[in-house]
């Protein structure tokens, strides 16, 4: 990916849509310059690049000044787009009681969002890093390092996980690949117990944590669910209470 496709993709991120990104970048390296310039830059329809032009004009993004009877237009400073979304956060942590108190009245089912690809099995474990200086439960095995990509754990998931204190105890089969998990049990924040893998012969990784959640993946079939339940996680959590007070606690050690 090129260095102005990775910017564009950020600013996606941040909000702007694609057309907005594109638009962005091309009057933000020509400085002042005319609608032609920059739909010619961003290899955008000039018609097109109108729409973008007025909406970024609206965000605070884009303006414009009259110079010999032409219109000229130029990019805001870039830390606008930081402050906007500051300006966006503040607002949404102002009203968040209330949209929370709206919840809580709301007679729902429980939900369940299902993930697929490995983009979306990452997305799912994503969704774990949301509750900070909490304990995550886990039954897992050695399928996520045999049909997944054990990097994206190692070099991003647990970093992320343990600079946020989210803490994990783990029920596990006896195997190389996860005594050498287990050697960084202390670094990691992690708790394990290791059961006879011929007896312990779960291909999936199932996580209960947050406070109504539980999430299932399965990682040679590429796909995943979290279930938002009260009942279902409550239920699951007891079981592991059950089976993690009755595994030896010799089987810790790797």
């Amino acid at each position: 990916m090129t260095k102005q496709n990775m910017l564009r993709k950020e600013l996606e991120n941040a909000g702007l849509s694609k057309n907005e990104a594109k638009i962005y970048l091309a009057a933000l390296e020509l400085g002042e310059t005319n609608i032609s310039r920059i739909a010619k830059k961003a290899l955008i329809k000039r018609t097109t690049a109108y729409l973008a032009v007025e909406s970024l004009k609206t965000k605070g993004l884009i303006n414009t000044f009259k110079k010999k009877n032409k219109t000229v237009f130029f990019a805001e400073d870039p830390r606008m787009i930081q402050e906007k979304m500051a300006e966006r956060k503040n607002a949404i942590d102002r009203i968040m009681p209330e949209l929370l108190a709206v919840t809580n009245v709301l007679d729902k089912k429980p939900a369940i969002h299902y993930f697929e690809g490995k983009d979306g099995i990452k997305e799912l474990f994503k969704d774990i890093l949301k509750y900070p200086n909490q304990e995550v439960l886990e039954w897992y095995s050695q399928a996520y390092a045999e049909d997944f990509e054990e990097e994206f754990f190692s070099k991003y998931f647990t970093p992320k996980r343990v600079a946020k204190k989210i803490w994990v105890r783990a029920i596990l089969p006896d195997h190389a690949i996860i005594r050498k998990l287990a050697a960084q049990n202390e670094k990691q924040l992690r708790q394990a117990k290791l059961l006879d893998r011929e007896k312990y012969n779960i291909k999936i990784e199932i996580n209960i944590y947050g406070n109504n959640k539980v999430s299932i993946i399965s990682f040679q079939e590429e796909i995943g669910l979290i279930i938002e339940s009260q009942k279902i996680h409550d239920s699951l959590k007891n079981i592991f209470e059950l089976m993690w007070e009755f595994i030896p606690a010799q089987k810790n050690t790797p």
